[in-house]
């Protein structure tokens, strides 16, 4: 009977010595933790103060330390600065006068020996350099501009300011940009997945296949769960396919709405309808007239063109650093209708410069898909076809001008492309493709491009 009451008073002894050592023990160990935070606090803090230190000798100019500690001024510049250096070794056939048949070409009648500027150049090559400055001016404001610097000659390719602080989802940007128009018509070269543009941006605008503006862009961010994005831009429109008309008021206008959403955790996507209005005046094109003498049509009238374009961006639990899939494409229509006029000044030429109808209709699109399968390499292919579509000029102008020039021919331009590249951070990459190029009639074109793109400096994320 004196047992049980005895063990049941030792039990309970041990479980109070038990709870009270436990309760010992994690005092001890917040004791440790809030001198651990205690000492990394005073080192933090010592840091600082000797970052502060060494900061203010550094702005302290020679000779005695002056009297009081001085504060850098609110106007000093810290600009964020990168440069692209973007080159390649180019194999092709020697095709004077490269174009895409059937289409206007963006580079009227400046032709250099040997084909269009830039196009038709073989071997070595060193590409634009980019020299990027941007910075913040105010909290208000933000500011960038893009230097294209090519064969000692300088080009500025955007110069634009843009809002910090309007709020409710609304931004605006005026000066020189990329136009927002379409999916890579915003992106710089050395942020595409090909050593080249889509024959689609080459047909659409030309040597640089991008749009830029002269003017005003405005967005507006919905405030919704999904992305829902409305932009309008009124500009200069001295670009192709539009001229400088050298006039008050706006001479192109471009609007553009973009929806997006992820699909769970590993997918996203975004879709895009874009509309770009612009004119041109005396827009020229290199023609042999119908006697076989050099000279120019001059077309002058409206060009509108329509962009739809989709992405779909694919990665492991939506972390894209060591594998991911992304699939894109676009799809364009534009549409031309003024006056044409074929003038020359050599003897016997058939052009008189009278002026006649012009009316066209032409489409095209790509589709590509790019996987990089380790955070190194990346493997893609592409496929581009147009379609020259309806050119129709008056009985006067056709003859004057001929059924031999290219720009007037029926024709379905197309190309297919291969690529891998090797990207050892994301400031270097170095690529190979290989393209299988239709894009003038009866001409195939195996090229082989090696190309090397390096950033140096700031080097802030690409666009989705």
């Amino acid at each position: 009977m004196f047992r049980k009451p005895m063990a049941l008073a030792v039990l309970a002894a041990l479980s109070g010595a038990a709870g009270a050592a436990d309760d010992a023990e994690l005092a001890a160990i917040r004791s440790q933790i809030a001198e651990l935070k205690k000492s990394y606090e005073q080192r933090i803090a010592a840091l600082e103060d000797k970052l502060a230190q060494t900061r203010a000798a550094a702005a302290a100019p020679a000779g005695p330390a002056p009297a009081a500690p001085t504060v850098a001024a609110a106007s000093a510049f810290n600009p964020e600065v990168s440069l692209i250096l973007q080159g390649q070794y180019k194999s092709m056939k020697n095709i004077a006068e490269r174009g895409v048949t059937g289409f206007w070409p963006a580079a009227g009648h400046d032709h250099e020996e040997g084909g269009i500027k830039g196009i038709s150049r073989r071997g070595f090559s060193v590409e634009h350099t980019e020299l990027m400055l941007g910075a913040n001016i105010d909290p208000y404001w933000r500011g960038q501009a893009t230097l294209a610097v090519a064969d000692g000659e300088v080009e500025v390719e955007e110069a634009w300011f843009q809002s910090l602080g309007i709020g409710h989802g609304i931004g605006l940007k005026g000066g020189r940009f990329r136009s927002g128009i379409g999916y890579l018509n915003e992106q710089h070269a050395h942020a595409w997945d090909f050593a080249d543009a889509p024959l689609m941006y080459a047909a659409l605008f030309g040597e640089h296949a991008s749009y830029a503006q002269d003017g005003l862009q405005l967005k507006w961010l919905a405030p919704t769960p999904m992305l829902v994005e409305f932009g309008a831009e009124f500009g200069r429109g001295a670009n192709f396919p539009g001229t400088d008309r050298n006039k008050n008021g706006a001479g192109a206008a471009a609007f553009h709405v973009h929806l997006g959403d992820d699909v769970g955790t590993a997918s996203s996507w975004r879709a895009g309808l874009s509309y770009l209005r612009t004119r041109a005046r005396e827009r020229e094109a290199e023609v042999h007239d119908a006697n076989d003498v050099h000279g120019d049509a001059l077309f002058t009238g409206r060009s509108r063109t329509w962009i739809a374009d989709f992405v779909w961006k694919w990665s492991p639990d939506g972390n894209p650093k060591y594998r991911n899939l992304k699939l894109q494409g676009e799809y364009f229509d534009r549409r031309e209708n003024g006056d044409i006029a074929c003038t020359s000044a050599e003897a016997g030429a058939a052009c008189s410069g009278a002026l006649d109808r012009y009316r066209s209709s032409q489409s095209g699109w790509y589709a590509q898909a790019v996987y990089q399968f380790t955070p190194n390499w990346r493997a893609g292919v592409r496929y581009d076809r147009l379609n020259s579509g309806s050119t129709r000029i008056g009985a006067a102008a056709q003859a004057e001008i001929g059924d031999e020039n290219a720009i007037f021919h029926k024709y379905r331009p197309s190309r297919g492309t291969l690529m891998v590249d090797y990207s050892w951070s994301e400031f270097s990459r170095l690529r190979l493709q290989y393209a299988r190029d239709k894009s003038m009639a009866g001409i195939a074109d195996n090229q082989f491009t090696v190309q090397y793109i390096m950033s140096l400096g700031a080097h802030g994320a690409h666009k989705f």
